[in-house]
């Protein structure tokens, strides 16, 4: 079977090992192919419009740009491409915030081989997938309409929100993001501003409650 045959794939997590697992796993079946493996949520980014996989795996909790925020930038720019989440939270409000960001299907890094090749083989067919362990009645609730909370921030106050948790500076974060510190200032102002929250420690608990980052990547 040729590459142009096989299910294209883009693993991204920033975990070796886990990727290696991965790949194991997915090339024992002859119609799947990993063309591509990223280590962060920026670098899945640059990784699919690069290549252009059938489908991305994604780890929801990754360092510089998390699993959720790198999701909705695919979606939007590559609307072909499905997105498989994987993670080690089984909440509600992870599960929701992946599909809301345009994810396909939702798997737990616990979960078994066979569940990982279903959801492959589901969403290359336009369909949805929840791992089995989960309840399965959010996907019930998804196709309703509803949603989790979310607060009014924007794409780039939460991409900053995220690198202020993981403990950058200003000028790190202007490094990351291409923008001067004073603009990041601004950026930190106004999210403590909107969340009323005005200590970093205070930011870091919120961005891990709202899944933005992880202290246990």
């Amino acid at each position: 079977m040729s590459l142009t045959e096989k299910i294209k794939i883009v693993l991204a997590d920033d975990h070796q090992l886990l990727r290696t697992g991965l790949k194991n796993i997915i090339e024992q079946k002859s119609n799947l192919a990993v063309i591509g493996e990223a280590s962060n949520g920026r670098e899945a980014i640059k990784v699919c419009g690069k290549l252009l996989p059938d489908v991305v795996i994604i780890d929801v909790s990754m360092p510089d740009l998390n699993g959720i925020e790198a999701a909705k930038q695919i979606s939007k720019i590559h609307p072909n491409i499905k997105i498989i989440a994987l993670s080690m939270h089984s909440s509600k409000q992870f599960i929701q915030g992946m599909f809301n960001a345009g994810a396909y299907a939702y798997l737990l890094k616990d979960g078994d081989s066979e569940d990982l090749v279903t959801a492959i083989n589901t969403v290359t067919r336009n369909m949805k997938y929840l791992a089995k362990e989960l309840d399965q009645e959010i996907l019930t609730s998804l196709k309703k309409g509803d949603s989790i909370e979310n607060a009014a921030l924007s794409t780039r106050e939460k991409e900053v929100l995220q690198l202020i948790a993981e403990g950058n500076s200003s000028k790190d974060i202007g490094e990351v993001l291409f923008l001067s510190s004073k603009t990041v200032d601004v950026h930190r102002n106004n999210i403590m501003k909107k969340l009323d929250l005005f200590s970093i420690s205070e930011l870091t608990k919120y961005a891990i409650r709202k899944g933005l980052t992880s202290l246990d990547t």
